[in-house]
């Protein structure tokens, strides 16, 4: 399986965003954290995950009589090269934005399911703005986001950290004006 196909799966993205930061975890810490997923089908997702290279098994510990892996996320297979996105087709890219919803949409229901949620109060948003610009505007835009976000990406866990899901999400929602010269 390769990996555009592995992440191709709402609760495969959902296990490779609860590894980022660097951290190892076993699939039973990854159940507890994805409580709307079956056991069976946390377990059955680690397994494709660590078959096709996306996770690794950083530790193993014998515990009860029964082998416990501690896994941690390849970064390096856990994307989709650039390359390979500009190749998909237009179906390809409607699957993958289904499959990324999804999981967004699965992420914040468990959110909103915990005990100690306050929408009014945590630092919640999923405003859509609609705005014009032109191709420098956006290429600056783009630019300006990324140095915002990118050196964040770095951050590892900490005990004064919480994870946040941060998704960008951006194209273009009418055709372009036509030239009128």
């Amino acid at each position: 399986m390769d990996t555009l196909e592995l992440l191709g799966h709402p609760v495969r993205l959902r296990i490779v965003h609860a590894m980022r930061g660097g951290r190892t975890r076993t699939t039973a810490q990854l159940c507890a954290l994805l409580p709307d997923v079956s056991k069976a089908m946390v377990y059955r997702h680690v397994d494709l995950l660590a078959a096709g290279g996306v996770l690794e098994v950083a530790d193993e510990r014998r515990v009860r009589g029964a082998t416990e892996r501690h896994y941690r996320l390849r970064p390096e297979r856990a994307s989709i090269a650039p390359d390979t996105a500009a190749s998909l087709s237009p179906d390809d890219h409607r699957r993958g934005f289904a499959v990324a919803v999804a999981a967004l949409v699965a992420e914040f229901n468990a959110y909103l399911d915990r005990d100690t949620t306050n929408p009014a109060t945590d630092p919640v948003g999923y405003q859509q703005h609609a705005i014009w610009l032109n191709r420098e505007e956006l290429t600056a835009m783009i630019s300006e986001l990324r140095n915002a976000i990118l050196p964040r990406l770095a951050n590892p866990p900490a005990p004064d950290r919480t994870r946040y899901l941060l998704s960008p999400i951006l194209f273009p929602s009418e055709e372009p004006a036509a030239d009128t010269d």
